[in-house]
């Protein structure tokens, strides 16, 4: 278990806050003990949060792999010939997304958008970012990474002609989000509405 690199800079924030917090605590504890306690609860907040487990099973070119860890908010043709897999990540999900297929990257767009709930319908309008991946024999996939409410940026860790393998990881999205993975409708779902899915270890689908 390892913590991302964009969790870093808030730990050593927290161990600064904790370090400063005793050492005022010499001269007010009134002060020093609630700072103490603040900078405690941040510290392992950002280390749970920005947590970055390993996952290194190994999948077939037929296997299509969950791109994020989180529960299945739906499955649904939303556009003709394209069946769309809504995962919705809570603040207690790792957020970090891989890549659901071996491949090469062959776009990615950034859209402004809105803010909703991550949970809610109308997140499919809120600000995300689409990450485009073709695997052997022509097969497309694309990963939605789509903010939710609170926090508002998602990063991405791959740029167009960057060659990935299932599993790897391609971006994440801080706190409360959701991810779309968007498939031909002749792949077969494995999953269900409901079910927790973890990045790089469920199998999602089959082509």
């Amino acid at each position: 278990m390892g913590i991302m690199s964009e969790g870093i800079k808030l730990l050593i924030i927290g161990l600064i806050g904790i370090a400063a917090s005793i050492f005022l605590i010499i001269y007010s504890k009134w002060l020093g003990i609630p700072l103490l306690t603040i900078f405690l609860v941040f510290t392992v907040f950002s280390l749970y949060f920005f947590r970055d487990p390993i996952r290194d099973r190994l999948f077939t070119e037929e296997q299509i792999s969950s791109p994020g860890d989180g529960t299945i908010m739906s499955i649904k043709e939303e556009k003709e010939g394209v069946v769309t897999i809504r995962i919705f990540l809570s603040i207690f999900d790792v957020h970090i997304q891989r890549s659901p297929i071996h491949g090469k990257i062959t776009g990615v767009k950034f859209t402004q958008g809105k803010f909703a709930i991550a949970y809610k319908p109308e997140a499919k309008d809120n600000q995300r970012n689409i990450i485009r991946i073709e695997g052997d024999k022509g097969r497309i996939v694309d990963v939605e990474q789509i903010t939710g409410a609170i926090a508002r940026r998602i990063v991405s860790y791959v740029k167009e002609g960057d060659s990935v393998e299932a599993g790897q990881k391609i971006g994440m999205i801080y706190f409360g989000s959701q991810v779309a993975l968007h498939l031909p409708k002749s792949a077969k779902i494995l999953v269900k509405e409901g079910e927790k899915v973890f990045a790089g270890e469920t199998i999602i689908a089959l082509w």
